[in-house]
């Protein structure tokens, strides 16, 4: 089978998901304190005077090169092509990693949920009614040119992107007020009164360009000039749709700061595209590159048995992913007539052998997706907690009246393949619905015939729909699956041009604004967005609103669950599957920490690997 898992994580640092009240990451909360940190709810594991992340090894050698396949996205770019350098509008396919070009305010710690400590910027001091942002940036900070990137780029770079950015950069921007440079080294950023909880870190993750260098140059065209940056690494060479290889900046101003010591290792770092997954695979055993991490369970399962494998030059292994797994799921496009009644939704939910792909196609390897918010405490399960109930009862009437007592799940077949019983309640259902059958043919209320088009731009994913596909054929459903290219189905999916389509929800363990983009009425109506199922529900917007009002994680927990009723109540989308590990395999020429920090994506690969220069000559020698 193919999982999306890691495939489909968005934003850069964190997601956002706001809240009304902010604290700064501090004991003083008394206003204009000065600190090292931020996180949501102002916990923080480094002090001020910390060396390094505990998850490095500070003694890792610099060199060696890491290739790999991409399985991780965000904003504009895809995991199969590109032909952009600007991963950070909505035009054209931008690279993979050029988020590794650009330094930024603050660093991600990966084994917390959602701390950030200085990295451009030294300090800030955060104003006592939480709208002020006052960073002093680091005298040392360079572009790769050797000229000083200050305040005055920054702001650029933050208004710039509030402006024509991504639309989902934009919509996780919109509490950010304005940024003003008040001299070279302090940036001012003002936000709104009320805004999103953890606006302020989704910002001080973006990315910092030069405003010198935009000064000549449109910031909003698709183009394949390379940017000047100020990162890790600067763009090498390239070759549109095939590769792209980043060079590390071997005099990087920022390499001995605190959070990058240990980090950034290999010299080149190169990502390789593939149309078809089948030819990745014989890609990765012929070592045209060298790591990879495996989303189909057959393939991990049948085909892992290569000489290289028999003869230790790949090493396998499965490493444990403790993080929230997200949701993935067929998300059915409610915009249509044909899937405005959750009556058919259902249906479509009861058709669905999970079971029976679990075993013949997958292996046995997945469990079943229940919740966006997979994988974690956030799950609702049971009856309502006197809690929850308090912040449901006000919808009672507006919501159906399974939110009051157990939640949703999928139906657990016979794993037959075609389990009568679910067949049959999925045909009453649309029966109940106006959907009838004539001559053996569904037809919809207007009498027109019931056609269902899956879209998706991966071939591998073919197995899982074919038995779907035929269960809603029994059901007298027309049901095609069309394979497009990736842009075709990007254009597609931001147009919300589609009957039903996969994808995966974003694995939070902080929820805050990032769930607007997915789950929102605003996000509904904006093109480009990951609404995908078109959800405009004014109940569901309530509680994104308690989401981001939330302001310790007990309270976050609570409205979470009650949020998960809602959506499950809807019936927004044909559940899916989930793998709380990461079954990885490499070419022995690498070494890393025994275990991933927690809230890394993937594996922490390649920002806290390194090259180990004996078993490199090692595995040349046997080839």
């Amino acid at each position: 089978m193919m999982s999306l898992s890691r495939r489909h994580v968005l934003g850069l640092g964190v997601g956002a998901l706001g809240a009304m009240r902010f604290r700064p990451a501090t004991a003083a909360t008394d206003g204009n304190a000065e600190v090292h940190g931020i996180s949501v709810f102002g916990d923080l594991k480094y002090p001020a005077d910390f060396k390094h992340f505990d998850y490095v090894n500070i003694a890792a050698p610099k060199g060696g090169v890491f290739s790999f396949i991409p399985s991780q996205r965000a904003f504009n770019q895809s995991f199969l092509t590109f032909n952009s350098l600007n991963a950070y509008i909505l035009k054209g396919e931008g690279a993979q990693g050029m988020d590794m070009t650009f330094a930024t305010l603050m660093a991600r710690a990966n084994d917390e949920p959602d701390a950030m400590y200085g990295l451009v910027a030294k300090s800030v001091q955060i104003s006592a009614d939480k709208t002020s942002y006052r960073f002093t940036l680091r005298p040392e900070a360079r572009f790769h040119d050797g000229s000083k990137l200050t305040a005055h780029d920054a702001a650029f770079s933050l208004t710039t992107l509030k402006a024509k950015g991504h639309p989902l950069i934009l919509t996780q921007m919109r509490d950010m007020m304005k940024a003003e440079a008040v001299d070279d080294a302090t940036l001012v950023v003002t936000f709104a009164e009320k805004r999103a909880r953890d606006v302020p870190l989704f910002v001080v993750s973006l990315p910092i360009f030069s405003q010198a260098y935009y000064a000549t140059r449109p910031f909003d065209e698709s183009t394949l000039d390379t940017p000047l940056g100020s990162g890790p690494y600067k763009v090498g060479k390239f070759e549109v749709n095939r590769y792209i290889e980043f060079e590390r900046v071997k005099d990087w101003w920022a390499a001995d700061l605190p959070v990058n010591r240990g980090s950034y290792n290999f010299d080149i770092v190169r990502y390789e595209f593939y149309r078809d997954r089948d030819v990745a695979f014989e890609g990765f055993t012929a070592k045209n590159y060298l790591f990879r991490e495996e989303f189909t369970a057959r393939v991990w399962a049948t085909r892992y048995d290569f000489p290289a494998v028999k003869d230790g030059r790949v090493k396998l292994e499965t490493l444990p992913d403790d993080t929230p797994s997200g949701g993935q799921g067929w998300f059915m496009n409610t915009r249509r007539e044909q899937f405005r009644d959750p009556r058919v939704r259902e249906a479509l939910i009861q058709a669905f052998d999970f079971e029976w792909t679990n075993k013949s196609i997958m292996y046995g390897a997945y469990k079943r997706t229940v919740s966006p918010f997979q994988n974690s405490d956030m799950v609702a399960e049971g009856p309502p907690s006197p809690e929850e109930l308090k912040l449901l009862e006000p919808f009672r009437g507006k919501v159906p009246d399974e939110v009051f007592g157990m939640p949703f799940v999928p139906p657990v077949s016979d794993g037959s393949g075609q389990d009568r019983t679910l067949l049959r309640k999925a045909s009453q259902l649309l029966q109940d619905a106006g959907f009838v059958i004539k001559d053996g043919k569904r037809l919809l209320p207007n009498g027109e015939a019931f056609k269902i088009e899956f879209l998706s731009d991966d071939p591998t994913f073919q197995p899982h729909h074919g038995p779907f596909i035929k269960n809603l054929g029994t059901l007298g459903i027309d049901a095609t699956l069309r394979i497009v290219d990736p842009v075709q189905y990007r254009a597609r999916v931001e147009d919300f041009d589609f009957d039903i389509t996969v994808e995966r929800l974003p694995a939070l363990a902080t929820p805050g604004d990032a769930v607007r983009p997915f789950f929102s009425s605003q996000a509904a109506a904006t093109k480009g967005s990951y609404n995908l199922a078109g959800i405009s529900d004014p109940v569901i917007d309530a509680l994104i609103e308690k989401i981001l009002a939330a302001d310790n994680r007990a309270d976050l927990t609570i409205v979470c669950r009650a949020f998960d009723r809602v959506f499950r109540a809807g019936r927004y989308w044909v559940p899916q599957w989930y793998r709380a590990t990461h079954p990885i395999a490499y070419w022995d020429v690498f070494s890393h920490t025994e275990k991933p920090p927690r809230y890394a994506q993937g594996v922490g690969a390649p920002e806290n690997w390194w090259s180990d220069p004996t078993k490199v000559a090692k595995v040349e020698q046997a080839k």
